[in-house]
């Protein structure tokens, strides 16, 4: 727990008191709820997650991983990746009783918490899969990556500054991929009715979206940025 001493050292008394706060899963997901969702296309590592009080995917999920950690899960994130026509959207994973649960920050209602209750990997992503829709309405969960775990970022303090941010995301572009539908799905998959639609953009920010053919400016920025 090295890591997690020199995380605490460099926080100050009433940040220390506060994510000392944060005793379970449910509690991070909390805070990640109360925060602003991000517009920008940068990324914050846990440390500015925590001062600045802003995050969009990326950062919840790093930030929901360092506090897991904490609490003595490793430090585990996953990628679910869309189609061409979405963003990505980055999970903090951990496990209670050999069961998958997910923490993760979203501009969707449905692309948040999960309960520690799936078997797999693939139970996990599945349960977000009629979530995972674009502005157009489309279902575009496609695929996800292998688990990651952040202590081979360590090194670079990837918990208290940004400059392992980036190496995090260029080795989630490098992992592997596991495919979550066949081409026949794909075909025959229908649109996202209106009222879930409405549904899973309660209170979403309408300029964090991530708008078919738009250019990402960043990784995981824009809609999910990653989502």
């Amino acid at each position: 727990m090295k890591f997690v001493t020199d995380f605490n050292r460099v926080l100050n008394d009433s940040e220390r008191e506060f994510i000392a706060t944060l005793t379970t899963p449910a509690k991070i997901q909390a805070f990640l709820d109360e925060l602003p969702y991000s517009r920008e296309p940068i990324y914050r590592c846990p440390l500015r997650v925590l001062r600045e009080r802003i995050a969009h995917c990326f950062d919840g999920a790093l930030f929901a991983a360092a506090t897991l950690r904490r609490l003595g899960h490793p430090p585990l994130i996953m990628d679910m990746l869309p189609n061409e026509r979405d963003d990505d959207h980055l999970l903090a994973l951990y496990k209670c009783d050999g069961h998958w649960g997910a923490v993760a920050k979203s501009n969707f209602v449905g692309l948040r918490f999960r309960e520690p209750i799936y078997r797999t990997l693939r139970e996990l992503v599945m349960s977000y899969f009629e979530q995972f829709y674009n502005v157009e309405r489309e279902k575009t969960l496609r695929r996800y990556t292998l688990p990651l775990n952040l202590r081979a970022f360590d090194r670079w303090n990837w918990m208290g500054s940004d400059d392992a941010l980036k190496r995090i995301a260029q080795r989630l572009d490098r992992s592997r991929k596991i495919p979550v539908l066949t081409q026949p799905m794909i075909s025959h998959l229908s649109l996202v009715d209106e009222r879930s639609y409405r549904a899973g953009l309660l209170e979403a920010d309408e300029a964090g979206l991530y708008r078919p053919g738009r250019k990402k400016k960043c990784k995981f920025g824009n809609n999910r940025i990653m989502e």
